[in-house]
């Protein structure tokens, strides 16, 4: 083990990568070394979206400290927001900071390694968080940069702890947004994905800005090619955006909207925060602006007291909406939300059911939907080459999946094809 060396393990969203790459970075700019192998410190940043999210960050954690006793834990993100006490007193962590104190990690690990003094510094404060400049950055998968724009959400869906993990919604300032954006784009990047925790939300707490007007001004910058829209409530999606898809070239024609169920009931007990009517209509709207648009989005099967007639209400309404894809997650107990507490909890083996039925029909869908592009010419951005098969793979603006014979130099360029 060699001093001053570190490690970053990341569970979770792409908001924590973001933000793990960032205290990364920061690290780096004071003087500490990565190391993957035997770093004198473990950063773990968890996550409680799930329950086996929450028991895969205890079991890093504990084997973080079992297997190197003489190492120092960081301890942050959702669950060690959640469970802080937990991590500090059972599991020993030696720093642990939650989602706030983020921008001070080089500063805490140094103040521990001086006095050797555990620190749980947990606000538990979370209505009054602010937003946290950690370290300019970006994080990038493949060839896409993500840009975060905004932290916390204040929807309060009865089965969803994150606003009381993540705090209330809150945005990143717009010049560090524009500025960034820049950055990423200087260094390469032809596509940003526009990333946060509820990011239509973005200039709720603001007096001048508005989600609107983050992508209009990452639209008008001179050689990004494609902005991703990461995931947006349908009630965020106004006149404005979508005018913007007929007008900006280079904003990506797929975009992900969240609809959990299509049953009006359930979508109360929900305390989602529209009908279906006004869903489908900015289904609809978006469709009409732009054509080819991939419209994707996530169901929740098994939530409490989901008969069966509101899991085929939801089949319908998906099938009307015309969806190119479906991400289905069976409901899971989140202690300390208001589900949690609803009657006729649905079992395990209903919701394994409903969820393989949905699973094939979003294979279907995307089926069709792939198929409509059949003999089209389109734009590829390429994100990998195999050298074994010569085959390079990327995606098209509404995000199909293409690949085709072609050579590593095709890496981050925009090739036309025929389907």
């Amino acid at each position: 083990m060699i001093e001053n060396t570190f490690y970053i393990y990341t569970l979770g969203c792409k908001v924590n990568a973001y933000e793990s790459n960032a205290i990364k970075k920061q690290m780096l700019n004071n003087g500490f070394i990565y190391d993957e192998n035997d770093p004198e410190i473990f950063i773990i940043n968890t996550c409680s979206v799930t329950s086996t999210a929450d028991q895969k960050s205890r079991q890093h954690i504990r084997s973080f400290k079992q297997k190197h006793p003489q190492s120092i834990v960081v301890a942050m993100g959702c669950y060690a927001q959640k469970s802080h006490k937990f991590i500090f007193e059972e599991l020993k962590a030696d720093i642990v900071i939650g989602n706030t104190n983020k921008n001070r990690v080089p500063e805490l690990i140094k103040q521990f390694k001086s006095n050797r003094q555990p620190l749980n510094l947990v606000d538990v404060d979370t209505l009054n968080f602010k937003y946290e400049e950690i370290c300019q950055t970006a994080y990038s998968e493949n060839v896409r940069a993500y840009l975060k724009i905004q932290d916390g959400c204040s929807n309060f869906c009865s089965y969803c702890l994150i606003p009381y993990v993540r705090g209330k919604m809150r945005s990143r300032q717009f010049l560090q947004i524009v500025k960034e954006a820049n950055e990423i784009v200087n260094q390469g990047f032809k596509e940003i994905v526009v990333s946060g925790i509820h990011i239509g939300g973005y200039g709720k707490d603001l007096k001048d800005k508005s989600f609107y007007d983050v992508i209009l001004a990452l639209s008008q910058i001179e050689g990004l090619k494609r902005i991703t829209i990461s995931s947006i409530e349908a009630s965020e999606i106004d006149d404005n955006l979508i005018e913007l898809y007929k007008k900006a070239p280079n904003l990506a024609h797929h975009i992900h909207i969240p609809l959990q169920s299509g049953s009006a009931h359930i979508l109360k007990a929900m305390n989602r925060h529209y009908d279906k009517k006004e869903f489908l209509k900015k289904i609809n709207s978006l469709k009409q602006s732009c054509p080819d648009i991939a419209i994707t989005t996530d169901v929740i099967v098994g939530f409490p007291d989901e008969s069966d007639d509101d899991f085929n209400e939801t089949i319908e309404f998906i099938k009307q909406a015309g969806f190119a894809q479906l991400h289905v997650f069976p409901y899971s107990i989140r202690e300390g939300t208001k589900a949690a507490k609803l009657n006729n909890q649905i079992d395990s083996k209903i919701k394994k059911e409903r969820a393989r039925i949905l699973r094939e029909l979003s294979d279907n869908l995307y089926r069709d939907f792939i198929n409509r592009f059949k003999g089209q010419n389109v734009d590829v951005l390429i994100e990998s080459y195999d050298e074994k098969t010569n085959m390079v793979k990327g995606h098209t603006s509404n995000y199909i999946d293409v690949s085709f014979k072609g050579n590593k130099d095709m890496i981050n360029q925009i090739i036309t094809v025929k389907l």
